[in-house]
């Protein structure tokens, strides 16, 4: 199995770490022939203008839709979740238009800077009765949720940061800056259903 890291910008590394930790072959994507054979793919967090930017001047950007709507699971983490939503509030005159495979609404950098990143012990739905450590920096908040996307996670006050639409996954926080490997492993399981369906 090889899982891709979208290695354009951003924390690409830490989710190579993590995948190869747990034996997953891990592909830095930088060219559209590198989503190949993947049975999964991650969109780390970063700058998402940037990361927008630079996946539009290399082709990626269509090429990750066209897979993502034939079923490739996709988790875009942080600003990665930016890129999967349908609707940026605060995307600005010069944000590139996001990738829109997820019903969601997502406002940039809700959390504050990065003075203000913090870490909170969240439940998760599909991760077991142990809260997740989730580590938030510089994040974004996802605002509403419509069908079919369906919400994983909330922090206390009720604010949503975590989805999961099919085979597409998001998360506003940082799994990969955690010791704890279930977000991973959660994918992880979405790729290998991926793979049985391209089997059957």
């Amino acid at each position: 199995m090889k899982i891709g890291v979208l290695a354009m910008q951003g924390a690409f590394a830490e989710h190579i770490g993590v995948l190869q930790r747990l034996e997953i072959e891990a592909v830095e994507v930088r060219k559209i022939d590198q989503l190949d054979d993947l049975a999964g793919l991650i969109i780390p967090g970063g700058e998402s203008t940037t990361m927008l930017k630079l996946a539009d001047i290399y082709r990626i950007n269509e090429t990750v839709k066209t897979k993502a709507s034939a079923g490739l699971p996709v988790w875009g983490t942080c600003a990665g979740a930016i890129l999967l939503a349908d609707e940026v509030t605060n995307a600005g005159p010069h944000m590139p238009v996001s990738l829109g495979l997820m019903r969601m609404t997502v406002r940039r950098n809700a959390f504050g800077r990065q003075v203000d990143s913090f870490e909170v012990k969240l439940p998760v739905a599909g991760l077991g009765c142990e809260p997740f450590p989730a580590v938030f920096i510089r994040a974004p908040l996802i605002e509403s949720v419509l069908p079919p996307a369906e919400v994983m996670a909330r922090l206390g006050n009720g604010t949503i940061v975590a989805v999961r639409q099919g085979n597409l996954l998001a998360t506003s926080f940082h799994p990969e800056l955690s010791l704890d490997d279930r977000f991973h492993r959660y994918f992880i399981g979405m790729a290998e259903t991926y793979l049985a369906q391209k089997r059957a």
